[in-house]
């Protein structure tokens, strides 16, 4: 891949594995300095060490623990060019919510929605500051994909990740004046820990393809599709970087209701 990175400042939450770990390493490949940040700091080290960059234990949740994390990451490596909201958790599967317990269900939301928000507000200071950097939101396909008996999952994760693509793209009309673009991806269906109870039969998306397009979104090439959903398999991000004209003024790649 020939986007070159180098010198620029990456902080990605969820680091310590699965997704955000090889988003990690694709971005120190590109030449970023990479700040990786998740609740597990042995996780975290052991990203950090394998690509020469910082480790940062963090609670996204928690709004202390990501201004620690934000001032860390300030302090040794600079300002932030690229924050990668990747933290993400799943609630309890196979189970109606009436039997849910309150809190594993709210603490679905904490995480993927109210993390991405914390870490977007402390971030942002210094990028609307500045006049220029990048935010990508980690969604999924779980947000806008029908729902069909037998493939329910659980009744927080979708609605948390539906959540954070609104959020994703509010907050980019709101930065569209700073020179700051917001992105929302789906990764698609990658195996990890989390997923890897989907079996060997499921549809299997490559884990590199995820880490390639948050690089390119890194470049600043495809800032004109600023508050648009990208999915790392089924969208070519070099096709609607040419299309973004289009791809804006025919409002495609968003979730919308159609009549």
């Amino acid at each position: 891949m020939s986007d070159d990175l180098s010198g620029r400042v990456a902080l990605v939450t969820g680091g310590g594995r699965g997704i955000g770990a090889n988003v990690a390493r694709e971005l120190a490949r590109a030449g970023m300095r990479v700040a990786v940040a998740a609740r597990t700091r042995e996780q975290v080290e052991q990203v950090a060490d394998e690509i020469g960059g910082l480790a940062l234990e963090v609670d996204v949740s928690d709004a202390a623990s990501v201004d620690r994390m934000v001032a860390v990451t300030e302090r040794e490596l600079g300002p932030i060019d690229l924050l990668v909201n990747n933290a993400g958790v799943m609630g309890p599967s196979g189970i109606s919510i009436w039997e849910t317990d309150d809190a594993d269900w709210w603490r679905v939301f904490e995480i993927n929605m109210l993390g991405s928000y914390l870490c977007c507000r402390r971030v942002l200071r210094g990028m609307v500051e500045r006049g220029s950097g990048r935010v990508v939101n980690v969604g999924s396909g779980g947000a806008h994909l029908p729902v069909t008996p037998g493939n329910i999952g659980d009744s927080a994760y979708g609605p948390s990740k539906a959540a954070l693509h609104r959020f994703g793209e509010l907050l980019a009309g709101q930065l569209a004046g700073h020179a700051i673009a917001v992105f929302t991806i789906s990764p698609g269906l990658v195996r990890t820990a989390l997923t890897e109870r989907f079996g060997d039969d499921a549809p299997w998306t490559p884990p590199e393809l995820a880490p390639q397009l948050v690089r390119a979104l890194a470049s600043g090439r495809a800032d004109g599709l600023s508050g648009r959903y990208i999915h790392a398999e089924h969208d070519d991000i070099e096709d609607l970087i040419a299309r973004a004209g289009e791809i804006a003024g025919d409002d495609l790649n968003a979730i919308r209701l159609r009549r």
